[in-house]
């Protein structure tokens, strides 16, 4: 074989391993592509019982969960239970009932390749259950003449609320699967039951109640993902 057979044959050669190898790498590229995980986050809320360690007048509990409906769409909500005594200028009553909110997030963060971090922008429909005790009320309020204050206790019962809330708020994995959140929502309530004889300024769920029917929350939260599939 002369030499010029040779050197056509290494040429050849190393061509014919280059082609392969990067025909190989393309094929492990394609293969080792990331995928976005899907499944179901759960968790709780933990700034209310914390909270109510300090406030003995506020106690509660919420459950948080969402679900990965598309590339950077969830499904969420939360339900929860909250026993608040609301103490204004001429009376005081406690509100105590459970609460069920439903929605949806759009993740406003692009994140790197293999990350799963949210900055939260989402909608809500809020519905409260409840119960008002009033325990104690002044008669007369007039500066000049005594006043008669009534402790008697008057029960509401099957109260109820509405509302739609706008959240905004963070979601980080922290740990594998483990994410830790802090959300914002600003409420607006649609309709809710009134009270007689006095202005009930606090629904479950809700919070507080502005003139205006306005409202706004707060929550920290734990959830844990679990994964489901992979696309």
């Amino acid at each position: 074989m002369k030499s010029e057979d040779i050197l056509r044959f290494i040429i050849s050669s190393f061509l014919l391993l280059y082609f392969l190898s990067a025909r190989a790498q393309e094929k492990e590229q394609d293969t080792a592509r990331y995928k976005d995980r899907y499944g179901l986050r759960v968790g709780a809320d933990i700034f209310t019982p914390i909270y109510g360690l300090f406030d003995e007048d506020r106690q509660g509990f919420e459950l948080v969960a969402d679900y990965r409906l598309a590339k950077r769409f969830w499904l969420a909500g939360e339900m929860g239970y909250l026993d608040k005594l609301v103490t204004e200028d001429y009376y005081n009553y406690r509100s105590a009932g459970g609460y069920l909110k439903v929605g949806a997030d759009f993740n406003a963060y692009q994140n790197w390749v293999g990350m799963e971090n949210m900055i939260v922008v989402g909608m809500r429909y809020g519905y409260s259950n409840y119960d008002i005790t009033l325990n104690e009320y002044t008669v007369n309020s007039d500066p000049y003449l005594d006043p008669e204050i009534k402790n008697e206790s008057i029960s509401y019962d099957n109260l109820n609320a509405q509302w739609i809330e706008l959240v905004l708020g963070l979601k980080v994995e922290v740990l594998h699967n483990v994410y830790l959140g802090a959300m914002f929502s600003g409420k607006v309530m649609v309709t809710a039951t009134e009270t007689e004889n006095f202005k009930n300024m606090f629904a479950p769920g809700f919070n507080g109640v502005s003139v205006n029917d306005y409202g706004f929350g707060f929550s920290y939260t734990v959830s844990y993902l679990l994964p489901l599939y992979r696309k």
